[in-house]
């Protein structure tokens, strides 16, 4: 999903003339559009499915690295207490 800004920038005039066409673009490459106005971005559009996938992915790694500093921080219990603590034996 890396965009290419030989192709993936466009003028937000681009998506005010005609935003089916941006759209499309993005759902079919799977990869967002940066838009800009006078030549800065200012904007990133992109398609649904792949902002939702990313986000989850996000929450994913977040998750991981969080376990990854309650570990070294020590803030773990043994298989039996987890167990104990869900109501699981």
């Amino acid at each position: 999903m890396q965009t290419k800004f030989s192709e993936d920038v466009i003028p937000l005039s681009d998506l005010k003339v005609n935003p089916g066409k941006v759209v499309h673009r993005t759902n079919d490459t799977h990869r967002p559009i940066l838009l800009t106005s006078r030549g800065r971005g200012v904007a990133v559009v992109q398609g649904l499915d792949d902002y939702e996938k990313s986000a989850e992915e996000l929450r994913f790694v977040k998750a991981i690295a969080q376990g990854l500093a309650d570990i070294r921080q020590g803030n773990t219990v043994t298989v039996e207490e987890a167990k104990k603590r869900l109501g699981i034996s």
